[in-house]
């Protein structure tokens, strides 16, 4: 009798608690990801990392420019930085973090049949929108960075820092085209901003509604913890501007980390990821929206398998994912001038040195490589923020501060929710984004 008792009291235990972590043949303890407010923890010795090295890492990691901190192994939260509990749950821009969560999006819709790569833009494009050439772009193309429109970084995003982008397609469709597509690795924005509405078109309703049902809904992000930006004619942002909660944009990095499974359910598919984040020809270092460790890459990837891979954004809102190895590394913060460029490097480095089970490799200390001068015509190009004002030569027809393609725009920054700006989300009303 007493040992009915002990088993049914276990298994009350068990269904209260949920979930707790395994032993897996490589003899390292695995948990469960959560789609709860909290994940399972570990010790860094039960997933095979040394104590005294991790911590070592993570509070070289933990400065004051990093809002979180945050090391995964085996869905295992093992070790993170002493903002966390305060910073985790409030949303957050994750820039250019933002178009591999659109990759991961487009994912879903090929998996279930409503968008194939290598079609046409055309093909998912109302009558009449857009040109010949531009219609020619595949979807291929706009997941690689590839289109051959011209591109102009940072005069692309200006307008949406301000929110006074009339049409984010029509000012995609009106950037002239530079190369035949596929030949030239060029990083767009509105590349990213089109591709939002060509997934929309493919799956026949609206892109965040379509993203919360199928890809949030699952890792158990709500709606209130978010803010997804739209331009003034409500066409949803692709190349910045979702803003996140830390913990939300760790759950994401970890469903990578898992090859695409969530408790089981497999959100987005092997084989899709396997493309996602295989090197192109054009970029070595660069995947499906995602920054990938080919040939060359290492850098970027300091000691760390061939299968790392990095959602990067401004300003280093990053998740280093590396499947083989069970791991996520993933913070946020602000970058200020004078910040030391070797940081990801000197973080990661520091990482390698605790790993026991396996060893990896010492990646030696970080080489100063020459950065890109601002003055570059890919960063700025005045007529690229001009036709947000429907002037110039890139000003799509029919599109500027009034109106776009007929219809009439929203003042800009309109139902933005209270205590939300460019950077992020705070304050204590109940209609600001975030985790409570």
């Amino acid at each position: 009798m007493t040992g009915i008792v002990v088993a049914l009291m276990t298994v009350a235990v068990a269904l209260v608690v949920g979930p707790v972590g395994r032993a897996e043949p490589d003899g390292l303890r695995h948990c469960q990801a959560s789609s709860g407010r909290q994940p399972e923890t570990a010790t860094p010795e039960e997933v095979g990392l040394d104590s005294a090295e991790l911590r070592k890492a993570v509070d070289f990691a933990s400065d004051p420019t990093r809002f979180t901190v945050q090391v995964f192994r085996n869905n295992c939260l093992i070790g993170g930085g002493p903002n966390n509990q305060r910073a985790g749950g409030v949303a957050w821009n994750l820039w250019s973090g933002t178009k591999s969560v659109v990759s991961m999006v487009a994912g879903i819709a090929v998996d279930e049949h409503k968008l194939r790569v290598d079609d046409p833009i055309g093909n998912y494009l109302p009558a009449g929108l857009g040109d010949a050439q531009h219609r020619a772009i595949t979807v291929r193309s706009l997941l690689t960075e590839t289109s051959g429109m011209e591109i102009a970084i940072a005069s692309e995003g200006v307008t949406g820092l301000f929110r006074l982008d009339p049409n984010v397609v029509a000012q995609a469709l009106g950037m002239p085209i530079q190369h035949p597509q596929g030949e030239d690795w060029q990083y767009s924005q509105r590349a990213v901003d089109l591709l939002v509405y060509v997934i929309q078109q493919a799956v026949g309703e609206d892109f965040q509604a379509y993203v919360q049902r199928n890809l949030f809904d699952p890792l158990g992000i709500q709606k209130s913890d978010y803010l997804w930006a739209r331009d003034r004619s409500g066409n949803t942002y692709g190349h910045a501007h979702l803003v996140l909660p830390p913990d939300d944009y760790a759950k994401l990095g970890l469903l990578l980390a898992d090859r695409g499974k969530w408790q089981g359910r497999q959100v987005i598919s092997t084989d899709y990821l396997t493309e996602a984040t295989t090197p192109t020809d054009v970029n070595p270092c660069y995947g499906f929206l995602i920054t990938v460790n080919g040939p060359g890459c290492e850098d970027v990837f300091p000691g760390l398998p061939k299968d790392a891979i990095q959602m990067a954004g401004m300003m280093r809102q990053d998740n280093f994912i590396v499947p083989s190895l069970g791991l996520l590394v993933s913070w946020t913060g602000v970058t200020v001038p004078g910040g030391a460029v070797s940081f990801p490097h000197d973080v990661l480095r520091g990482l390698t040195m605790a790993f026991r089970n396996p060893t990896l490799p010492d990646p030696g200390p970080y080489v100063e490589h020459p950065d890109t001068s601002l003055t570059d015509p890919m960063f700025l190009n005045p007529d690229a923020t001009l036709a947000a004002l429907g002037l110039g030569p890139m000003a799509y027809p029919g599109c500027g501060v009034l109106q776009c393609l007929g219809k009439p725009l929203y003042p800009p920054f309109d139902n933005w929710p209270p205590g939300c700006f460019i950077l992020g989300c705070l304050g204590p009303d109940p209609a600001t984004p975030g985790i409570r």
